[in-house]
């Protein structure tokens, strides 16, 4: 009588936790799958110097198109000096926003360039906006 007992405490405590559990596994909409998806790919270009990519991922003639064209201007003129330039750049996302055709996404951002001992660094918390043109997210 106990071993029944016991498996029935046992089937009531099992069914009180995975009753509030759906069965549903939380995921981010689609929209803040893509944003996430820009800013990141944005970031991995910078990283590998490749500045077409970054700024295919910026509205034409915003601010953040202008930062990246002030970027590749300081790469060019470093690479008359020396060989070896690298760009460090990471963003640790922690909160994305989407409201119709426009977006924000903070987080922790992290830059590093270096190139025949010149050092430019930047760490700090970041906030972007994107618009959604066509169906693609763009960085302004």
């Amino acid at each position: 009588m106990k071993m029944n007992y016991r498996i029935v405490l046992v089937l009531l405590v099992l069914v009180m936790f995975l009753s509030g559990c759906n069965g549903a596994i939380v995921t981010p909409n689609g929209e803040e799958w893509a944003v996430k998806s820009v800013v990141n790919e944005y970031y991995l270009a910078l990283s590998s110097l490749d500045f077409i990519k970054a700024k295919s991922y910026c509205v034409y003639g915003s601010d953040q198109y202008y930062a990246v064209c002030q970027g590749e201007a300081l790469v060019d003129n470093l690479s008359l000096y020396c060989s070896v330039i690298t760009i460090n750049a990471v963003i640790d996302i922690q909160n994305v926003s989407v409201n119709g055709s426009y977006a924000t996404v903070s987080g922790n951002t992290s830059y590093l360039l270096t190139g025949c001992g010149y050092v430019e660094a930047d760490d700090k918390y970041s906030k972007f906006y994107l618009q959604k043109i066509g169906n693609n997210w763009k960085l302004y």
